[in-house]
């Protein structure tokens, strides 16, 4: 692996913030909320820990039961909140405020021990998504069929084909057939629910199409395997090309983040004096109020198989990741160019959006 200078900075909880930037479009309006709910012992605070503050998942054992609503923001590409529900929750009690929870609303995931008899889960979620009709019927359902690790491919399946079924027969029989459930299979221990988190959160992106847009563009300008543009503090990818997503492609380029940001703890170093006044040289004579403008950090990796790996920081909080032949990376000119195009693109998508 090559070890360019400046290396890739790892946005730590500490200094996850981002003033005056491009993003402070979403900074600037209430969060987007992600409602997290299912029973008890389901699997939901693990969810959370492992995506958004990277505990590894073997210590999830040792995490106690969600006993009341926790709110936790996060502060990242996109500012959200997450709203872990304990698992007895009952909205018929009178002492919910059931239109302030749902109105800001942006998703609701709804967790499913797949392991675990989950009749009751169903009955539980059958009826969230009425009272969901009811004040909000625009909120994204998700359901995640979780701790999947321990089944096989086979039962994994039948699981799903179940619990999509008895779903849909349940919500037809009381007349709300029209209700648009997405399913994921998702475990703590590989790369399925940071993927399964990474289709949640694309959905609340109004920039989505015009993400997907540019890296098209991208791709077919530098023939380019696979391209993914990650939000580098959680490993959610905010967007790809519109080529099918290979799971073996994102897991090599979720693991390369992880790479790096171990190498940036060992060997990196702060921007110097020299690097922020220049940096502020060019606010100045630019007008640019933002973190775009900072020196290119890149890194890349050439793998046995004669494929490359290319990353290359786009802003405090995203990474481009690029697959790509050895063929087609010898025109790293030419990459290296587009890229340059491409990051002043999204610079300029975020400006319309502020």
């Amino acid at each position: 692996m090559e070890d360019p200078s400046p290396p890739l900075q790892s946005p730590t909880p500490s200094r996850v913030s981002m003033q005056n930037g491009p993003i402070s479009r979403v900074r600037g309006s209430p969060r987007p909320r992600l409602l997290l709910q299912g029973q008890r012992r389901s699997g939901k605070s693990s969810i959370s820990s492992v995506v958004f503050h990277k505990m590894p998942p073997t210590e999830t054992l040792f995490l106690e039961s969600t006993t009341r609503i926790q709110k936790e923001p996060v502060n990242s590409f996109m500012d959200f909140q997450v709203w872990d529900f304990p698992g007895q929750i009952d909205y018929n009690d009178g002492t919910f405020d059931l239109e302030a929870i749902f109105s800001d609303t942006g998703a609701l995931i709804y967790v499913i021990d797949a392991q675990d008899e989950y009749l009751e889960a169903l009955t539980r979620l059958h009826q969230t998504i009425i009272t969901i009709q009811r004040f909000n019927p625009a909120i994204n359902i998700e359901v995640f069929i979780h701790k999947v690790d321990g089944l096989s491919d086979d039962f994994k399946l039948d699981t799903q084909r179940d619990i999509v079924q008895r779903t849909t027969d349940e919500l037809a029989d009381l007349g709300y057939d029209g209700v648009h459930i997405n399913y994921h299979l998702t475990s703590i221990y590989d790369h399925s629910i940071f993927e399964a988190f990474s289709k949640v959160i694309q959905k609340l992106l109004p920039e989505l199409g015009t993400l997907e847009n540019l890296l098209n563009g991208l791709v077919s300008n530098c023939r380019i395997e696979k391209a993914f543009l990650f939000d580098v503090l959680s490993k959610i990818y905010v967007a790809t090309d519109s080529s099918p997503v290979d799971v073996q492609s994102y897991e090599i380029c979720s693991d390369y983040i992880d790479v790096v940001l171990d190498m940036t703890e060992i060997y990196g170093y702060d921007r110097g004096e020299a690097e922020v006044t220049t940096v502020e040289e060019n606010k100045s004579s630019t007008g640019s109020t933002d973190d775009w403008s900072l020196p290119d950090q890149s890194s890349v990796m050439k793998l046995q198989n004669g494929m490359v790996l290319f990353l290359r920081e786009i802003n405090k909080f995203l990474a481009l990741i690029c697959i790509m032949r050895k063929e087609s990376f010898e025109k790293r000119g030419l990459i290296d160019y587009n890229v340059q195009v491409f990051q002043q693109a999204l610079e300029r998508v975020f400006e319309l959006h502020r």
